[in-house]
């Protein structure tokens, strides 16, 4: 699903977020983590920074009418959306550093995915993980690997970076798989293995993909942050003009293609 070129302008960041990001990006790496993690029908889940919600809504459809899912967020806008699309799923707004559950609440499975790295205080995030799972349940957690093994960021953060000078980029900041390995350990967690995999992504619009992704290096940046909206606007549009010299050598068909990359942890409680 995706919005109609038109209705761009008009829609809030979680919509394009869930209409044109989730399914090309996050949807294929939901599968994986429900793939490892083999939630059951009647199983209890929790989906740590759960975005618009599609690990949880994934999730749902493994634990049945009999299952639980909760969705934690820190952002209200993007609980909104996720209500929006699953109203029956339990979504919470909260942070990870302390996570709004119930005395005793656990889960059979917690899923983090694309979360941890943005969190600043991951230890602390790490040992909500381990309260919340209950003895012998799992935990998956997803980090995409360093922008320099996935070109395709590398070169468009290149290009944002002629705008808005060094900019660093939040979402590979937690891309080796050592130190996460350490910090689930180090969290109380058992059998914790951490695989690097790849996929292919495909976005049927280049350009909508590039606005989506500028605008979250606007977001990491502290130059475009002490701009006005009508100055930031103008200058992501800006990058995104310069960026079609990027999206011409990923070019599949009328969209792009590109391989991405990230780390796949599961733990047992």
């Amino acid at each position: 699903m995706s919005l109609p070129p038109y209705a761009l302008n008009q829609a809030s960041f979680p919509e394009m977020y869930e209409h044109c990001l989730v399914g090309p990006l996050f949807l294929p790496w939901a599968r994986v983590l429900i793939d490892r993690t083999a939630p059951a029908r009647g199983e209890s889940v929790l989906d740590v920074a759960c975005g618009t919600g599609i690990v949880a809504r994934t999730a749902k459809a493994s634990v049945g009418s009999e299952g639980r899912v909760v969705g934690i967020d820190v952002s209200g806008p993007m609980l909104a959306m996720a209500r929006s699309v699953a109203p029956a799923i339990d979504w919470r707004e909260g942070n990870a550093g302390a996570l709004p559950l119930g005395a005793g609440e656990q889960f059979d499975v917690v899923f983090c995915q694309q979360g941890l790295q943005f969190f600043p205080d991951k230890p602390a995030a790490a040992r909500q993980f381990r309260r919340a799972v209950a003895p012998g349940g799992r935990l998956a957690v997803a980090t995409w690997r360093p922008d320099a093994e996935i070109p395709m960021f590398k070169e468009l953060r290149a290009i944002a970076e002629r705008h808005l000078g060094p900019v660093v980029d939040l979402r590979h900041s937690f891309g080796e798989t050592g130190p996460l390995e350490w910090l689930l350990a180090e969290s109380g967690f058992r059998e914790v293995r951490v695989d690097t995999l790849s996929d292919i992504a495909r976005f049927d619009d280049g350009l909508v993909f590039a606005r989506l992704n500028t605008m979250a290096l606007a977001g990491m940046s502290a130059t475009a942050k002490s701009m006005t909206d009508d100055e930031r606007g103008r200058v992501v549009s800006a990058i995104v003009g310069d960026s079609g010299e990027v999206l011409a050598d990923y070019a599949d068909g009328s969209g792009i293609a590109f391989e991405v990359r990230t780390n796949v942890a599961i733990a047992r409680g």
